[in-house]
């Protein structure tokens, strides 16, 4: 098991690679990839697993032994997320990291999102699930470019796998790429994957105190998406209290109340996708200016 979240090791399946990629991180390959990861090469880095940080025991590890391969487990993931950051500054892509529980309409309302804005922006998706490809089928049923990463048992992405993800997507200059999570609140918080935002959604069918039982990912996000409004006539859920909590952890977190049912919110997502996407524009023409 991985010391940083506890999930077990599994083979990572990615579309488009004749390999499968360990989750533990193992990766015998050494190949170049097309974007030019400076940082993105793919010796042997093999970490030991163990369980989960939070009273964390495995036999014949010390404490202080998993403490240092946690770190290095992130450190190396670390050196991904500024790769593939440095990769979606070099070509204007806006990266957003969709993270949330199961069930909380994610792939719903990542499809209408889709449908919505396909004619106005260049759109690309890497799916993440532990089995099956039906999400990502779902989002190339709309017409956009999607890549799915199956992580096995593994409960997260991780910026090697992005990385991975990004040779065989090759989004266009200047789109908005949407990177939907394995559907679990706890171990997408610790793992940086170079996104410009974490967006965490919840739907209103889940429980007012996610943002306090689950801070991390709260903290970590700087958008919440409170989604299915549309049923909170029928549902005991105090948004007003859910919001307190959800700033409770983050102070500075901004909340979208929608629904990608009824449509009830989804010109705020939409005006917020765009207003981002510029500011990665304007950062894009710096960045080319001064090379």
């Amino acid at each position: 098991m991985c010391t940083v979240c506890g999930c077990g090791e599994g083979e990572t399946r990615i579309e488009g690679h004749g390999h499968s990629s360990d989750h533990s991180h193992s990766h015998s390959h050494d190949h170049a990839h097309e974007h030019d990861h400076s940082h993105h090469h793919h010796g042997e880095h093999t970490h030991d697993y163990g369980q989960g940080p939070a009273h964390a025991h495995a036999p014949g590890l010390s404490q202080s032994r998993m403490v240092q391969i946690e770190q290095d487990i992130l450190g190396k993931n670390n050196e991904y997320a500024n790769a593939n950051r440095g990769y979606f500054a070099e070509h204007g892509i806006l990266a957003l990291n969709l993270v949330s529980s199961p069930g909380s309409g994610k792939t719903t309302l990542l499809t209408r999102s889709i449908d919505d804005l396909k004619a106005e922006l260049s759109l690309a998706v890497i799916e993440g699930d532990q089995q099956t490809a039906n999400d990502a089928e779902r989002i190339r049923a709309t017409g956009v470019k999607a890549l799915q990463i199956n992580t096995g048992k593994g409960c997260h992405l991780d910026a090697h796998m992005v990385g991975h993800a990004l040779d065989g997507l090759k989004p266009e200059e200047g789109s908005v790429l949407f990177i939907e999570n394995v559907g679990n609140l706890v171990c997408p918080a610790a793992f940086d994957l170079g996104e410009a935002h974490k967006v965490a959604i919840l739907s209103v069918t889940e429980g007012e105190d996610k943002p306090i039982k689950y801070p991390d990912m709260f903290h970590a996000a700087d958008l919440m998406m409170l989604n299915k409004t549309d049923l909170l006539p029928y549902v005991n859920f105090d948004v007003d209290k859910c919001i307190e909590y959800a700033r409770r952890v983050n102070p500075g977190i901004k909340v979208i109340q929608l629904s990608a049912t009824s449509g009830e919110g989804l010109d705020s997502w939409y005006q917020w996708i765009k207003a981002t996407r510029q500011v990665s524009l304007i950062g894009h023409s710096a960045l080319a200016a001064s090379a």
